[in-house]
């Protein structure tokens, strides 16, 4: 290793300390924990703070309450939505900005690490729901948990964009989605004037 690469390695220690500490964290949220309950205060500014900050501030919190509702909101998702594509814009600001802190190979490792580290307790959650509300389909609790994977990558590149002072990571919508499994809740999406939230 020459000098300006070990130049480089030492720059994006920061950043790959910071993925490290949140990687860590991933095993102890209470996946799907709270699936249907009312909605905490802090739960429902969470949701309200992700809907603004994803520019739907009309959007009204609609608390789904079973499996049946969850599972038929998933699936009749636009995935090229105003909101799908408004987090594709926030998601590609994002990465933008961690390149600026960490190479692109050193990105893709620690997006892997963030992906492999949640995928386990997230689908236990996810199991754990399915003999709670006696879900036999598969393909909604797939869903789920590649949702719970893609939030906490969103999360991690938000995290990465702090090293900006300017940057609020706590005030981002990524951070308040995330939070919104920290509460044990699915976040299912915005659809016309509604967020969707199991």
């Amino acid at each position: 290793m020459d000098e300006n690469e070990l130049q480089e390695l030492e720059l994006e220690l920061p950043a790959l300390r910071a993925l490290t500490k949140f990687s860590r964290s991933l095993d102890r949220i209470p996946w799907f924990a709270n699936l249907g309950e009312p909605l905490t205060p802090g739960a429902r500014a969470a949701a309200e703070t992700y809907a603004n900050k994803l520019g739907f501030p009309e959007a009204d919190v609609a608390i789904l309450i079973d499996w049946e509702d969850a599972a038929a909101a998933s699936e009749s998702l636009d995935w090229h939505s105003a909101a799908w594509e408004a987090e594709e814009l926030l998601r590609s600001d994002l990465t933008g900005r961690a390149l600026e802190v960490m190479s692109e190979e050193a990105l893709r490792i620690g997006m892997t690490l963030i992906a492999d580290t949640v995928k386990e307790p997230a689908t236990e959650g996810m199991e754990q729901a399915a003999v709670i509300f006696d879900i036999e389909e598969v393909a909604p609790r797939n869903l789920a948990v590649g949702a719970a994977v893609q939030t906490a990558h969103g999360a991690a590149l938000a995290l990465l964009a702090a090293s900006d002072p300017d940057f609020d990571v706590d005030d981002h919508a990524f951070a308040a989605k995330f939070r919104l499994f920290e509460f044990g809740r699915w976040p299912v999406g915005i659809s016309g004037l509604s967020f969707n939230l199991f």
